[in-house]
């Protein structure tokens, strides 16, 4: 089967983060693929990854990166295809510089992006992406949500039933 979704990360030291967008592909069932592609390191194979996407058959690219973060712009400067942004944290600046990063992006070359190290919700819009043109993925993904909204219900519930004390005690 084809991958529709790329993920690609700048480091294997920010697969630790990106593996929660996987894990959402696999959950929802869409094929994705994962590389390491370094905007520094290996300038070539990003170029190469990024004009080439579209013509494999990815829909959407997630590109995780931390410190000076190129990775996510650069693909996007370089691809037609949505790009979804995922700052690393990182040891000194705990991501906030991979953050600035990947957000302030000229107009004109967008990239869509999410909290700090939250690959999860990069691999959930992904998701919604490509479930626009796919009925099947978008009943999955409302079903997703109401069992969010029905987690909540259960938990307002308990919370009322056993008081915030016990509540608390049944946290930890």
């Amino acid at each position: 089967m084809t991958p529709l979704i790329g993920i690609i990360m700048g480091s294997d030291s920010d697969l630790p983060t990106m593996k929660e967008a996987i894990a959402v592909c696999e959950e929802f069932g869409v094929e994705c693929e994962f590389a390491i592609v370094s905007a520094h390191r290996t300038p070539e194979r990003m170029v190469e990854y990024a004009k080439s996407a579209h013509q494999r058959g990815i829909k959407v690219i997630i590109a995780g990166a931390g410190g000076a973060a190129h990775l996510p712009g650069m693909v996007a400067s370089l691809t037609p295809l949505p790009v979804i942004g995922v700052p690393v944290a990182t040891r000194n600046l705990l991501g906030v510089d991979s953050l600035y990063s990947i957000v302030q992006m000229p107009a004109g070359i967008p990239v869509a992006t999410v909290a700090i190290g939250n690959a999860k919700n990069a691999g959930l819009l992904a998701v919604q992406i490509i479930a626009t043109q796919q009925p099947q993925l978008l009943e999955k993904v409302q079903q997703y949500r109401k069992s969010l909204s029905d987690s909540v219900v259960a938990k307002q519930e308990k919370l009322s039933e056993i008081g915030y004390e016990q509540y608390l005690k049944s946290m930890n």
